[in-house]
């Protein structure tokens, strides 16, 4: 991805709480996409305290989440229904921002490295073996995902038959 889209995509950053990381994936960023318009921005962000961070976005960012979360239970509901019913990430789909359509999910730090290297859920470890772009990495979580790759490399070389071609 250029610079100038790296820089555009990261004054997202600028609206939302402070974050130990961030990065960016999905088919618009992807160079040979013909559809950019209508393609979204998908965001991984990685926060200390989920609970906090949401309560500080819900602030400035209310519309960004589904009115009956911010309306019942804020940030307590959100962050419950991440970590009891989901796999400890919540997405905020369908966000309207700098005339693109985003989604961004937010999940503790602790979380995104034990999945990152033990694929503890393999939810985002599964999405860090696409393309991304890396916005911010305060944890260098960028050279924790090359232990996520090289793993999943592996395991699809032991499910390859004895004979393989390079296609």
């Amino acid at each position: 991805m250029e610079d100038e889209k790296k820089r555009e995509l990261g004054k997202f950053l600028q609206v939302i709480p402070t974050v130990e990381f961030c990065c960016v994936y999905g088919s618009s960023l992807h160079p040979k996409n013909r559809d950019k318009a209508s393609s979204m921005v998908d965001f991984i962000l990685g926060v200390s305290d989920p609970l906090q961070w949401h309560s500080q976005n819900l602030k400035l960012n209310k519309d960004h989440y589904a009115s009956w979360v911010a309306r019942i239970g804020g940030a307590k509901l959100i962050t419950e229904i991440a970590d009891g019913i989901g796999v400890g990430v919540h997405f905020n789909p369908f966000v309207t921002w700098n005339d693109k359509m985003l989604k961004y999910g937010v999940v503790q730090m602790h979380d995104l490295i034990e999945d990152v290297l033990n694929w503890d859920r393999f939810y985002l470890s599964g999405r860090l073996q696409k393309p991304v772009h890396i916005l911010v990495d305060n944890l260098d979580i960028g050279h924790a995902n090359s232990v996520n790759l090289r793993a999943a490399v592996s395991a699809a070389l032991l499910f390859l038959p004895p004979e393989f071609s390079e296609v």
